[in-house]
């Protein structure tokens, strides 16, 4: 059974979008489903020069300052360091009461997140993998949007699907550990995880039913990531 939640946001100079991605989590976690259990928020703030830290704890998120300049990394050291602070409030509990759920500081979770994720867990499942949607397509071409319905939602439409976001992800602390957790790898790190939860014979919901809306900013944090590959749709369709 799930007894407690600890929410992971890694963030590099997010100063613009932090605030509404921290908004919308702590509207999940007023969900009536959600409410009466302890859900700790963290922000990594990697290698950040802008107000990413202030912003974070203006908005009532416990930070962890890093200078890896690593998205993998920072998932790893924000995981570490929530779970051992909601273990050491709840001296009874086990990383099997965990849940640990991950979105990205340019994204905006739906209100329900949390608690279609804990429906999952109750069903035995030990990670949830999800979908994203893009926010405004600004700055791509209108060709890029129509290519991105088609192949990825292509893809979406069954349970099943294949995608793996950082910003849509979330797994049972123990399983996460066991797994070896996230790797400090510059882009990737999500679908390695991902990797080792499935070779490792832990249930996997992959599920579009909860998407996260995330942004198409052409400037991304982490190359080859999602914004490369809009990148990469604006040159095969513009």
């Amino acid at each position: 059974m799930i007894r407690a939640l600890a929410v992971v946001v890694p963030a590099r100079d997010e100063e613009e979008l932090l605030a509404d991605c921290l908004d919308a989590l702590h509207r999940a976690a007023r969900h009536p489903q959600v409410r009466d259990l302890p859900c700790h928020m963290l922000v990594a703030a990697d290698a950040c020069r802008d107000a990413t830290a202030a912003i974070a704890r203006r908005h009532g998120a416990q930070l962890l300052e890093l200078t890896a300049g690593n998205v993998g990394a920072a998932r790893a050291a924000g995981s570490r360091h929530a779970l051992a602070t909601v273990l050491s409030a709840q001296r009874t509990l086990t990383p099997d009461g965990v849940w640990l759920a991950h979105t990205d500081a340019d994204s905006r979770v739906p209100a329900d997140w949390l608690a279609r994720q804990l429906a999952y867990a109750a069903c035995g499942w030990q990670a949830v993998v999800g979908t994203v949607r893009v926010a405004d397509w600004s700055g791509h071409p209108g060709s890029t949007a129509t290519a991105f319905r088609l192949h990825y939602h292509q893809e979406e439409r069954t349970e099943g699907h294949r995608h793996v976001h950082g910003a849509n992800l979330a797994v049972r602390a123990d399983a996460y550990r066991t797994a070896g957790g996230f790797q400090p790898l510059p882009v990737g790190e999500d679908r390695t995880l991902v990797a080792a939860l499935e070779a490792a014979g832990f249930r996997v919901k992959r599920t579009s039913r909860n998407p996260v809306t995330t942004s198409a900013r052409r400037n991304s944090r982490a190359r080859g990531g999602f914004g490369d590959y809009l990148r990469d749709l604006d040159a095969l369709t513009g």
